[in-house]
């Protein structure tokens, strides 16, 4: 060997040298990336939960459930401890998402709805900035999916680590990307693998203590824990595929499925858990108590890719934030509820500050129902049987239903003192300053967004017997109607 260079000239030697160079390093970068890519911007990785409580994760107390990965993603970010999504209903929180407008203003009011033709979307955006798109699973909903105009798509919601891999590992990258992946789960119905002990799940005071909601509370917990290990998995895959410039954030469209959560402007419905990851960028192991609502992710991912603003929107960045140079953001969060077809039509308007929470009933005088209570579906609501039989037997369950099925026209929470939003202060005289303020407050939001109110169904009056499920079949067969 040391004979062969000895008689190379210093032409021939620089030639060798360049060859080495190129293959070498060559193979490092395609391994790598595949490509070389603008690396000034950063990669974005947008996770979605469907369904996926707040309380129910590791890194925020969980008391029972396992999030390993969530837990280790949190560890490695920034949690913002007060994120709120703009509807508790699929359609309508995931266009708000994707638009940065509440859903008066985007058109996706009722579930099942989609935005008005002509609003520009996240993913249009970023194209516009030279990202390419890349969808997974659920990201908006039914066939909104089909017109985010994602560079690609694969609709598929099981076999996400399968589908993801198989796709990257025959793609160049040779620009920015933002990879946008739902995973259905722990959306109803929830597996028949119980992996947590049914005696032992925590129940909110707010639920009825049945063998039956154990039961289903241990199922729902056991879809968490399977969400947890898919992200983990995957998101491992995407750090080595795409490197450190690669801003990761996870999130739920909601609250998960139980009574008061999806489908209501209680905490338990509105608000959702929220980690962003930007090694190097953003402090690792952080949190905020900043508010923040799901319309403003829009923006901030916007802002941190330098891409052109969106004008009149909803939302605005919160990327001071993120980078730690403020804790102050918004003193209010409004969320709305118009309805879920035939099955929930009820509609409901709030207001949130820190300490305090102003809800407005559009309808008091007619029943809440939602798919859960009418359905009763194994793996989701079929619970239900057991809480009605439990309601005719014991006054404190009688009371929760009463509570679920029947709500005055507003409510009034002390958040510091009454998390669990079980205390109506609405005719509170000491309060009576505060409640004035944010009903005003609600009152002058509504106007500025020209919320109609609309009510999309006949509702259910309370004066009738409640409504069942032949009853339901029969109506979901009528033309739309308004009361308004």
């Amino acid at each position: 060997m040391i004979t062969f260079f000895r008689y190379l000239t210093k032409k021939k030697y620089l030639f060798l040298f360049k060859y080495v160079f190129l293959i070498y390093f060559g193979t490092y970068i395609i391994a790598c990336n595949d490509n070389l890519i603008d690396i000034s911007k950063p990669n974005i990785v947008i996770y979605l939960a469907d369904d996926l409580g707040w309380k129910d994760i590791g890194f925020n107390d969980a008391k029972v459930v396992k999030t390993p990965f969530l837990d280790k993603l949190a560890s490695e970010g920034m949690f913002l401890k007060n994120a709120f999504v703009a509807s508790p209903a699929c359609a309508p929180s995931r266009a708000a998402l994707l638009t940065g407008l509440m859903p008066a203003r985007n058109g996706a009011e009722n579930n099942h709805t989609y935005p008005k033709e002509g609003i520009n979307l996240l993913t249009k955006n970023l194209q516009q900035n030279g990202y390419k798109i890349y969808g997974f699973g659920k990201v908006a909903h039914g066939k909104m999916n089909g017109e985010c105009g994602f560079d690609f798509y694969h609709k598929q919601s099981i076999n996400l680590e399968k589908n993801i891999k198989d796709f990257f590992f025959k793609t160049n990258i040779n620009s920015p990307i933002c990879v946008i992946i739902g995973d259905r789960r722990p959306h109803v119905p929830w597996t028949e693998k119980i992996i947590y002990n049914v005696e032992k799940v925590d129940l909110p005071p707010y639920f009825i203590d049945t063998r039956e909601t154990r039961e289903h509370r241990a199922r729902y917990y056991s879809d968490i824990t399977g969400f947890d290990k898919s992200l983990g998995k995957i998101l491992e895959f995407l750090d080595i595929k795409l490197g450190k410039n690669t801003v990761t954030i996870m999130t739920s469209d909601h609250g998960g499925q139980w009574p008061f959560g999806k489908w209501n402007l209680y905490d338990d419905g509105i608000r959702t858990p929220l980690v962003i990851k930007w090694p190097s960028k953003i402090m690792a192991n952080t949190s905020t108590d900043a508010m923040i609502s799901w319309i403003d992710i829009l923006p901030t991912i916007l802002d941190l890719t330098d891409s052109e603003r969106e004008e009149n929107i909803d939302g605005k960045s919160f990327l001071k934030v993120l980078m730690g140079e403020t804790e102050n953001f918004r003193d209010e969060i409004f969320t709305t509820h118009t309805g879920d077809g035939v099955f929930n039509i009820y509609p409901i308007r709030s207001v949130r500050t820190k300490r305090y929470k102003y809800i407005r009933n559009l309808l008091p005088d007619y029943y809440h129902t939602n798919h859960s209570d009418l359905l009763r579906k194994d793996g989701a609501g079929a619970y239900w049987d057991s809480w009605y039989k439990s309601s005719r037997q014991n006054i404190k369950s009688e009371n929760i239903i009463l509570s679920y099925h029947t709500r005055p026209k507003e409510e009034f929470y002390d958040l510091l003192k009454d998390p669990n939003e079980q205390n109506n202060l609405i005719t509170s005289k000491s309060l009576t300053k505060e409640i004035r303020k944010l009903r005003e407050k609600l009152d002058q939001w509504i106007e500025k967004q020209k919320d109609q109110e609309t009510v999309i169904y006949s509702p259910y009056p309370i004066t009738e017997e409640l409504p069942h499920k032949k009853k339901i079949e029969f109506l979901n067969k009528k033309s739309k109607s308004s009361i308004r």
